[in-house]
C-alpha cells in the first residue's frame, strides 16, 4: 500500500468498532459498514442525530445480513405478538436485548419521528423492554419489526415468555458480579490479614507479593463487577445530573487508584481489601433493590391485584374463581365497569369496551358477536358472556397498572428521601475533600492529596445506597402479606407524609356483604324479574345487594343497558323501560323526603316502591375515625345523608362530611384540599371514585371479591384489610424514619472516619473496618428494625 493510500486507523462512528476500509462515510464521519452507515443516515434525515450526543459509539454493530421477517405477515403469529389490536390501533411488546444505555432509550422512544404511524413507544430499561403502539392501517407489523432492524435494535421475538427469560438473564449477569466481587473480596482480605497483625522482618518480601496479588485481584472488581457504576455516573454527568452513582463511582476509582499507586511504589498496602467490600456490598444492595423490582412487578401472585375473582359459568351458574385459576375455554360473565382480564371471544350481549387503560383513548368501542375482545378493556354496558382464548398475563396486567395513560404529573415531581439527600451529600462531600486538599498542599503535597483521597473513600455513601433498597423491600413484603397491594416503593414515602384523608361511603367504610335491607313496595315475579335483570349487570354495591335480596332469577335479554355514575341504572328489557337508583335521578325531585338510603324504581314510568338499606360499617371503623387527632378526616358520599346520625360517632364534626356528591364533586373537593398545601390520600372503591383517586396524592381502591381493577389508584386494599389502615398509616412513617435513621448511623460512621480522613492519615486497617462495618450495620439494622416495627404495628 502506497503512502497516498494508506488507511487511517479509525472507528465507526456509529458503533466504535475499527474501519477496516473508508469507503463508508457521510458528514466526514467513517462507518465500518453499509448497516451502520445505513443507520446514521436514517438518523440524520430523522434529526435524531442527538443520539450520539448521550453516548460515544452507542449503537451496536449493523453489518447486513440476509434476515427475513416475512414471517410477521402471517395473521396467526401476528394475533400471538399482538397485547392489543383493533380496528386501527395495535399495541406490542418487545424484548431488546441491544438496550445498554441512555442512548437507546432516548431514540428508541422517539421512533414516532420515524414513522407518524407510530403513536408512541415507551421503553423499560431495566426491562429491556419496549412497548409501542402503532396504525396498523399505516405501518404492518413487520414493518414496525424492520425499522427497528435498520436502526441497530431487532427485538428477540419468540412466542414464549421472553420477558421471564429476560428476567432471569439480568438477575444472571449481576449474581455473576456478586460472585466476582465476592470471591475477590475473600482472597483480598485473606491475603490482608499479616499486613493487619503486623509483618517481621524475614516476612518483608510477601508483603509485596500480596500487594501485587490484592492488585490483580481488584481489577476485575473495578471493571466487570463495578463498570456499571462508572458507566451510569458518565452518562449523568453528560446531561449534567448528579445522582448517587457518581460518588460511588468517584470512591471506587480513588480507592483502586490510591491501592495501584502505594503498592507499586511501596509507600503502603492501599485499599484493596476496603475497595471489592465496598463493590460487594453494593452489588448486593442492587441485587435486593432488583428483586424488589421484580417483586413488584414480575413475582407477586395475582393477589397483587386481586382477591378480585372473575364469575365463570359452570352449568349456567355464576361461580367466582381467582383468575390464577382462570383457564381458557371457561365461560365468564363480565358487567358494567368490570375489566376484562384475559382475551375472550363475545358469546352474548352487547359490549361498550372503554380501552382507555391500554391505549388511552376513552370512547367506547362496540364489538360483535363472535369477535376477541382483548384484555384490559372495561365494559361499560350491560353483563356480556365471554369465553376465555388466551391465559391471563399477570406481566400485562402489570403493565396495565403502569400505563403512561395514568403516570400523573404531580407524581414526577415527588422525590424520595435519597434523591433529596444525595445531591445535598454529594456537594459536601467535594467540598470538604478539596478542602482538605487546599489546607494540606501548601504545607504538604503527598498528604494533601492523600486527605483528599481518603475523604473521597471514607464518605463513599455505601450505606446510604443500601438503606433505602433493603428498607423498601422488608416494608414492601409486609404489606403485601397484610392484603395491602402498592403500586411502587415510592407509594410508602408518599403514605408517610400524607396529612389528609378522604373516603367514599358506600364500598368504602361500608361492608357490601353484611348490610340490611327491606322491599318497600310489591313487585309481581315479573317485575322482580326486571329488576334483577337490570341490577345483574352492575357491579355498584347497591346492585349487587338487590341481586342477592331477589335471589338467583332467570336473566331476560337486556336491549338497552346504561349505568350513570353516582345515580342509577337506565334499562330497556323485553320492550319495557326501567329506572333504578336515587330520588333525584327517577323522580327529578330533590324534595322528596326519605329518612334512609333508598334504590328507587320506576318501570314503564309507574313507580312500585324502593328498597330501604342499612349499611353495617366496615370493622375497625372506629380506629380509623381516631385517626382525626392526627390527620384531616372527611367523608365524600354520593348518597343523602340519610345515616348522618350513624356516622356522628365517627365524623365529629359537619365540616367532615358531604353527601350527595358526583364524581366530580369528589374531585374537586380534593383539589381544593391540595390548593390548601394539604397532601391528600383518597380511599374509595374505584368506581364513582376513580377521578378522586386519580387526582389525589395517594389513592387506595378497597375490593371486595369483585373484579374491581384500577389502574388509577396507588394501591389496592382487600376489604378485609381495612381495619388495619391506622397500622400502614403508622408503619410507613415508621418505615421513613428507619431510612432517616440508617442514614444518621452512616452519617456518624463518615464523620468518625473524616476525623481520620482530613488528617491524611487514614490507614487501610480504619478504611477496611469503618466501610463493612458500617454497611453490615445498615443491612441489619433496616432488616431487624423494619420487622420490628411491623411487630409493633401488628402486622406480623
Amino acid at each position: 500500500m502506497t503512502e497516498g493510500t494508506a488507511l487511517i486507523k479509525t472507528t465507526c462512528y456509529h458503533c466504535g468498532d475499527e474501519c477496516l476500509t473508508n469507503s463508508f462515510s457521510i458528514d466526514d464521519k467513517q462507518f465500518c459498514c453499509s448497516g451502520c452507515e445505513s443507520v446514521y443516515h436514517i438518523l440524520a434525515d430523522s434529526g435524531l442525530c442527538n443520539y450520539y450526543s448521550y453516548n460515544d459509539h452507542p449503537g451496536a454493530n449493523r453489518v447486513r445480513v440476509d434476515k427475513r421477517f416475512d414471517y410477521l405477515s402471517d395473521p396467526t403469529i401476528i394475533n400471538a405478538l399482538l397485547d392489543y389490536a383493533d380496528d386501527r390501533i395495535s399495541i406490542v411488546s418487545f424484548y431488546i436485548p441491544h438496550i445498554h444505555c441512555s442512548s437507546c432509550l432516548w431514540l428508541l422512544e422517539q421512533l414516532n419521528r420515524f414513522n407518524p404511524a407510530v403513536h408512541y413507544s415507551r421503553v423499560d430499561f431495566l426491562k429491556k423492554q419496549l412497548v409501542v403502539r402503532f396504525d396498523q392501517n399505516q405501518m404492518s407489523l413487520q414493518q414496525l419489526v424492520e425499522q427497528l432492524y435498520d436502526i441497530g435494535y431487532e427485538p428477540l421475538i419468540s412466542l414464549q415468555d421472553v420477558i421471564k427469560e429476560q428476567n432471569k438473564a439480568e438477575k444472571g449477569n449481576i449474581v455473576q458480579r456478586i460472585a466476582v466481587a465476592g470471591f475477590c473480596f475473600g482472597n483480598v482480605m485473606l491475603l490482608s490479614f499479616p499486613e493487619y497483625f503486623g509483618l517481621s522482618s524475614y516476612e518483608q518480601n510477601f508483603k509485596h507479593f500480596f500487594g501485587y496479588l490484592n492488585v490483580v485481584f481488584s481489577l476485575p472488581v473495578v471493571f466487570f463487577s463495578g463498570r456499571e457504576y462508572f458507566v451510569s455516573a458518565w452518562n449523568n454527568l453528560r446531561k449534567r445530573v448528579l445522582n448517587i452513582d457518581f460518588p460511588l463511582a468517584l470512591g471506587i476509582a480513588v480507592l483502586f487508584l490510591r491501592t495501584v499507586v502505594e503498592i507499586f511504589t511501596h509507600t503502603g498496602a492501599g485499599f484493596a481489601d476496603t475497595l471489592c467490600g465496598l463493590v460487594f456490598f453494593l452489588l448486593i444492595g442492587k441485587f435486593v433493590q432488583q428483586k424488589t423490582y421484580h417483586h413488584i412487578s414480575f413475582e407477586r401472585d395475582y393477589r397483587s391485584f386481586f382477591p378480585v375473582a372473575v364469575n365463570v359459568l359452570v352449568n349456567d351458574i355464576e361461580k367466582p374463581v381467582p383468575l390464577s385459576q382462570l383457564q381458557t375455554g371457561q365461560r365468564i360473565i363480565i358487567r358494567n365497569n368490570e375489566i376484562i382480564p384475559a382475551d375472550a371471544i363475545l358469546l352474548k350481549g352487547q359490549a361498550m369496551v372503554d380501552f382507555s387503560f391500554v391505549t388511552g383513548e376513552s370512547i367506547p368501542v362496540n364489538k360483535t358477536l363472535g369477535e376477541v375482545i382483548y384484555a384490559g378493556g372495561r365494559q361499560t354496558g350491560e353483563a356480556i358472556e365471554l369465553e376465555v382464548v388466551k391465559s391471563v398475563s399477570q406481566s400485562y396486567l402489570t403493565q396495565l397498572w403502569n400505563n403512561e395513560a395514568f403516570t400523573r404529573q404531580k407524581d414526577t415531581g415527588a422525590k424520595t428521601f435519597n434523591e433529596r439527600v444525595s445531591k445535598y451529600f454529594i456537594i459536601v462531600l467535594l467540598a470538604i475533600a478539596f478542602g482538605s486538599l487546599l489546607f494540606w498542599l501548601p504545607f504538604n503535597v503527598g498528604r494533601g492529596l492523600a486527605a483528599f483521597t481518603a475523604v473521597l473513600i471514607v464518605a463513599c455513601p455505601c450505606a446510604l445506597a443500601l438503606s433505602t433498597p433493603f428498607t423498601m423491600a422488608a416494608a414492601l413484603s409486609i404489606f403485601d402479606r397484610n392484603l395491602f397491594y402498592l403500586k411502587n416503593a415510592g407509594v410508602v414515602e408518599h403514605m408517610a407524609s400524607v396529612d389528609t384523608i378522604v373516603m367514599d361511603k358506600t364500598g368504602t367504610i361500608t361492608n357490601g356483604d353484611a348490610n340490611s335491607i327491606e322491599q318497600k313496595g310489591e313487585l309481581t315475579r315479573f317485575q322482580r324479574q326486571l329488576v334483577y335483570g337490570a341490577c345483574i349487570n352492575s357491579m355498584h354495591p347497591l346492585s349487587r345487594m338487590i341481586c342477592e335480596y331477589l335471589g338467583p332469577l332467570s336473566k331476560l335479554p337486556v336491549k338497552k343497558y346504561e349505568e350513570i355514575p353516582g345515580k342509577g341504572i337506565v334499562a330497556r328489557i323485553e320492550d319495557h323501560q326501567i329506572l333504578i337508583g336515587s330520588r333525584e335521578f327517577v323522580f327529578n325531585d330533590v324534595n322528596k323526603e326519605f329518612k334512609t338510603t333508598a334504590v328507587h324504581i320506576l318501570i314503564d314510568e309507574k313507580y312500585l316502591g324502593y328498597f330501604s338499606i342499612k349499611h353495617h360499617y366496615r370493622d375497625g371503623m372506629q380506629d380509623v375515625a381516631a385517626l382525626d387527632s392526627i390527620y384531616q378526616l372527611y367523608l365524600l358520599s354520593g348518597d343523602h345523608d340519610y345515616e348522618k346520625n350513624d356516622l356522628v360517632r365517627f365524623f365529629k364534626s359537619d365540616n367532615q362530611m358531604y353527601f350527595s356528591q358526583s364524581p366530580q364533586d369528589k374531585l374537586d373537593f380534593i383539589q381544593s384540599l391540595q390548593q390548601k398545601g394539604n397532601r391528600v390520600m383518597m380511599i374509595g372503591d374505584g368506581l364513582n371514585d376513580s377521578g378522586a383517586l386519580k387526582q389525589s396524592d395517594l389513592g387506595i381502591a378497597v375490593t371486595d371479591n369483585v373484579n374491581n381493577f384500577s389502574p388509577g389508584s396507588d394501591a389496592i386494599m382487600d376489604g378485609k384489610s381495612f381495619k388495619k389502615l391506622p397500622c400502614f398509616l403508622r408503619f410507613s412513617k415508621d418505615t421513613v424514619n428507619i431510612i432517616h435513621c440508617s442514614f444518621a448511623i452512616s452519617l456518624t460512621y463518615n464523620l468518625i472516619g473524616l476525623s481520620y480522613a482530613v488528617s491524611g492519615k487514614l490507614s487501610p486497617l480504619i478504611a477496611a473496618i469503618l466501610m463493612p462495618l458500617s454497611t453490615v450495620t445498615i443491612i441489619s439494622f433496616t432488616t431487624l428494625a423494619t420487622h420490628l416495627a411491623a411487630r409493633k404495628r401488628k402486622l406480623i
